[in-house]
């Protein structure tokens, strides 16, 4: 039986051994499991290990060879990489941004909005509000740009929510972090980058709002307040949800 707790809401939290009687396995096998990322999982502070209704679903159509459900989330953007940019902090991280339900959600004007504003204050062509997980960066709002998304290793926005303050690169050839980035050498040849990490309210820094340009550029200050202030903005939103 899966037992429902208070603040589960709409998907349940497990215990290893209930997720274990799910799947059909040991309890130890579960554990081994969860300990090798097969089932996303984080720890109590009591230090016991718990996971989602959700991903145990997953997980099961996934072994019986049935594809995901519609609108599911993909529990593969919640399971952090060793190599990720936070190592310390992102199993946390990835489990905030899921709290807000916002990945691969509908556009919303109110984001939509904030990306506009930002490619007219700052005169650049492109505006992205990005969400970080830990295999891609995924677009909430973007203008200029028709990609939905990016693998997370060729993701500026990745090394945006490494830092607390703005990520600038004025140019992006002349930077050794970006310059044989595919999104530099390829389509779309980005050679400009300024972007805002935006956290949560417990200081999870879960994506970006940045702007490109297609040439180096550097942004007045008053530009780089504007691009600041819009981010406040999105962040203040995120954390409503």
């Amino acid at each position: 039986m899966v037992l429902m707790r208070p603040d589960d809401g709409d998907d349940p939290i497990l215990t290893t051994r209930e997720a274990a009687r799910m799947l059909g396995i040991a309890v130890s096998t579960a554990q081994q499991w969860i300990e090798n990322g097969v089932i996303p999982a984080w720890k109590t502070p009591g230090g016991h290990r718990r996971v989602r209704l959700s991903d145990v679903s997953a997980l099961l159509r996934e072994r019986a060879g049935l594809a995901p459900l519609p609108g599911s989330p993909d529990p593969r953007d919640f399971v952090p990489d060793a190599a990720s940019v936070l190592p310390q902090h992102e199993y946390e991280r990835l489990n905030a941004l899921r709290a807000t339900g916002l990945l691969d959600s509908e556009a919303e004007a109110v984001f939509d909005r904030l990306t506009w504003l930002a490619t007219q204050v700052t005169e650049c062509p492109v505006a992205l509000l990005s969400l970080v997980t830990a295999r891609r960066q995924w677009f909430k709002s973007r203008v200029g740009i028709q990609l939905p998304q990016t693998p997370r290793e060729d993701a500026f926005c990745s090394h945006t929510i490494a830092g607390s303050g703005p990520l600038v690169v004025p140019d992006t050839l002349q930077d050794a972090r970006f310059r044989d980035n595919p999104l530099v050498v390829g389509a779309p040849h980005i050679r400009f980058y300024a972007g805002f990490p935006l956290a949560d309210g417990s200081g999870f820094r879960l994506g970006a709002l940045c702007v490109m340009d297609y040439e180096p550029r550097r942004l007045r200050e008053r530009e780089l307040r504007a691009l600041k202030e819009l981010a406040a903005i999105a962040a203040e939103e995120i954390r409503r949800r």
